[in-house]
Formats: C-alpha cells, sequence, structure tokens
C-alpha cells in the first residue's frame, strides 16, 4: 500500500524506503510526478476498487487526482505526504454520490469470480461510505487511527466508533473477518485479484494540461464577457434621474356618458324658443351697444 513521505528524495511504505535518485541531478517536475504516479498509482486503484466495486470508476478516480495534483504540483510536492494527498483526492472523487446519476455507472459491473472475494466485496459495499473508508485505510491501506481520522476529517474517537462499527458489521456477514489479521489478508487479496491497471503518467500529465487550458481560456471568456456586459451597461445607463410615470388608475364617482336620444315635445318647444329668441336678441343673450 502507497504511503509515501518525501516526492523529491524518498517513498517509504509498510517499513520500506525506496529512494528515486537521478544520475544528472535533482528531479524535475515530471520526472518527480512520474515517479510517484508509478509508485503509488497501481496500489490507489486496487484500493478505490475496494470503495466503489467498479473497475472503471476506480482508474477515473486515480487519474482525476493525479491530474489535480499535476495542476497543483508545488503545493503537492512540498506536502510532507504527496501519496496521501493523491489518495484523500481519489478516495473523495470515487464516492462522489452524483457518479449514480452517470449513464456508464447506472449498472453493476461484474462481480470477482472467486466466492469468497464476491461475499467480501458484497459486504463491504453494503457499509455507508465513511465506514467503508475508514475500514479499507486502517484494516487496508495500514494506516493509525489518528492518520485514520485525519484523512477521513473526523476526530479519533469517530474514526474508532467508525471502525467498530464496520468491523462488527462484516463480522455479521462473515464472521472469519472477525479477525482484524484476517480481514487485512482478505482485503489484500480481494485488492490483488482483480486485474486492474493504472494509465501511464505521461498522458495523465498532458490531460492535466489540457483540462488547465480549458479552464484558463473558459476564465478569460467569463472574464471578457463581464467586462463586455458592465460596458454596455454604462454606455447605455441614463445619466439623470427620471422619475418613473405613475401607472394609469381608474377614476371613481364619474357619471356615466348620457345616451343621446329624440327629444320630446316639451324639449322640441324650449329649442324653437331659445333659436326665436336668440335671432331677435334679448339683452342678456345679445346684449346692445351703448
Amino acid at each position: 500500500m502507497c504511503r509515501p513521505i518525501y516526492v523529491y528524495v524518498l517513498f517509504r511504505t509498510e517499513g520500506r524506503t525506496v529512494t528515486t535518485q537521478n544520475a544528472a541531478g535533482p528531479l524535475t517536475p515530471a520526472q518527480a510526478f512520474d515517479a510517484l504516479y508509478a509508485f503509488c498509482a497501481p496500489a490507489l486503484v486496487r484500493q478505490t476498487y475496494l470503495l466503489t466495486g467498479r473497475r472503471e470508476l476506480a482508474r477515473e478516480a486515480v487519474e482525476r487526482a493525479f491530474q489535480t495534483a499535476w495542476q497543483r504540483w508545488p503545493e503537492v510536492a512540498r506536502d510532507r505526504d504527496p501519496g496521501g494527498w493523491v489518495r484523500a483526492v481519489a478516495y473523495d472523487w470515487a464516492l462522489s454520490p452524483w457518479h449514480r446519476f452517470r449513464p456508464r455507472y447506472r449498472h453493476p459491473e461484474p462481480p470477482p469470480a472467486a466466492p469468497a472475494d464476491r461475499a467480501l466485496l458484497h459486504a463491504l459495499l453494503k457499509l455507508p461510505p465513511s465506514y467503508r473508508r475508514t475500514i479499507v485505510l486502517y484494516d487496508g491501506v495500514g494506516l493509525d487511527l489518528p492518520e485514520t481520522a485525519a484523512e477521513t476529517e473526523a476526530s479519533t474517537p469517530a474514526a474508532a466508533h467508525r471502525l467498530t462499527h464496520a468491523r462488527e458489521a462484516l463480522a455479521a456477514h462473515l464472521p472469519e473477518l472477525a479477525d482484524p489479521a484476517e480481514l487485512h489478508r482478505r482485503l489484500l487479496v480481494l485488492a490483488s485479484a482483480e486485474p486492474l491497471r493504472a494509465t501511464e503518467p505521461q498522458p495523465v500529465r498532458r490531460e492535466s494540461e489540457r483540462r488547465n487550458v480549458l479552464w484558463t481560456r473558459a476564465a478569460i471568456a467569463f472574464t471578457v464577457t463581464i467586462i463586455g456586459a458592465t460596458t454596455l451597461t454604462l454606455r447605455t445607463a441614463p445619466s439623470h434621474y427620471e422619475a418613473p410615470i405613475a401607472p394609469a388608475q381608474a377614476v371613481q364617482g364619474v357619471p356615466p356618458v348620457g345616451v343621446m336620444g329624440p327629444l320630446s315635445q316639451k324639449q322640441q318647444a324650449l329649442r324653437a324658443k331659445l333659436r326665436g329668441a336668440a335671432a331677435r336678441g334679448p339683452e342678456r343673450l345679445t346684449p346692445d351697444a351703448r
């Protein structure tokens, strides 16, 4: 299981130290990344398979984790545990609940060939994701309890609680796994039984750089769009305050318009009288000049 410490000088795993040397001098960033990938990726793919039960998702999660590591290589290279940094990202990606909505991961993959491996994987996948991650880190990878708690972002008592309940759940399905040593051995057998292979590091670096270029272009396009929208707003915005036009309202209390109709005899007589008086001119209608 991968437990690297200093990427530029050495990797440590299970008490064994592997030193990376370069006759031409210090390792370049690409060489250091390739060394970390070659040392950790195969084990990470197998560990991630224990978390998901999906071979393709395990490879994808590890590749995405290393792509993220290459994008942030100055930060990852100076981390005290670069392998743990990549492992945490790979586990987070593999356990994301959004994968269930992807068409390629809607149907289960063929189970392992051996009946014992099938039973163990089935029991693992029935555990909650946090319990599954804890037991893989502690009983599979071999981290101690504080390291497991730190990587799962939990307190040490919470990690111990998860580990205890995960072991009890596995032992309920497979009583022979009540022994931690037997559980560790069976996890290693299950991870090693599947023909899982990681891709080469060079395509991973190229894909990371391609994604970085795409994100940079998208950020530039978004910035240009914001600048253009701001400029258009400044050019079209009014330069002084304009009072808003009050909305139209219905006027209450206005009498309805009268409907014109035929005049009565009385109205007709009055009209004839007024017309005749206007022609002869009473003083109040046609004042005389003085």
